[in-house]
């Protein structure tokens, strides 16, 4: 067993010691907080976006336009 997977065993089992309540609570507070880092990651790939759009590098097609730059076709 390495390290990560060690640390990580670690840290499930002081989870399963605390109450239902708390592990419910903890539940809720991680998928909040990852919520909300899925959300500045959005915000920051919509701000890069309007850039390019801004500096004339971002390109426009269909999905067939796609497809072709991808296999070169």
């Amino acid at each position: 067993m390495n390290s990560q997977t060690s640390y990580f065993q670690d840290v499930i089992e002081k989870v399963e010691n605390l109450s239902l309540d708390d592990q419910m609570l903890l539940i809720e507070i991680i998928h909040q907080r990852l919520s909300e880092q899925r959300r500045t990651e959005i915000a920051r790939n919509a701000q890069a976006t309007l850039k390019a759009v801004r500096e004339n590098k971002a390109h426009f097609g269909s999905v067939a336009d796609l497809r072709r730059d991808l296999t070169g076709e």
